[in-house]
């Protein structure tokens, strides 16, 4: 199989699989990301440890700080305990959170995060909201490709006569 279809493939599991935590499965949050496909991790309860990222992710799926992901614990491991199963999306979190799945030592970590909506109402609001669509209209307009020479047209109203 190429790498392109294998890719193709583990994309597509990815985004169809919607796997759920068992006994041999964890839902972790990765903290921080330490080079050649290890990451490091932290289990509902607090412990942190290493986890390995399996080949077949890799040049196809990335995952950042905050992220969840499942995992399986490998019997040989030192440092590194657990491997990357699985990372799920954000439909899948809603789905395992349906399922009553979801850890509850991350559960007031994700309810803090949430974004409120502002508390003020009225007219104000409005006149924010089209200010800020104004904004960014106008900085659409100001972009420039530094890439590119810039060419100078002349206007025919500037013509020189000798």
């Amino acid at each position: 199989m190429s790498s392109t279809t294998k890719r193709k493939f583990v994309a597509k599991e990815i985004v169809t699989d919607y796997v759920l935590p068992d006994e041999t499965k964890e839902l972790v949050k990765v903290t921080a990301g330490k080079g050649s496909n290890l990451h490091a991790v932290v289990d509902a309860s607090g412990q942190e440890f290493l986890a390995s990222m399996p080949c077949k992710f890799g040049k196809s799926v990335y995952i950042k700080r905050g992220d969840y992901v499942l995992v399986e614990k490998i019997p040989e491991g030192g440092k590194v305990k657990v491997e990357i199963v699985n990372i799920p999306l954000k439909d899948q979190i809603k789905y395992i959170r349906e399922q009553g799945l979801w850890p509850k030592g991350f559960e007031s970590a994700h309810t803090n995060s949430s974004v409120e909506p502002p508390k003020e109402s009225g007219k104000n609001n409005t006149c924010i909201e089209k200010e800020e669509e104004n904004d960014n209209n106008n900085e659409k307009d100001l972009f420039k490709n530094t890439n590119r020479r810039v060419i100078e047209y002349s206007s025919s109203s500037e013509s020189d006569s000798d």
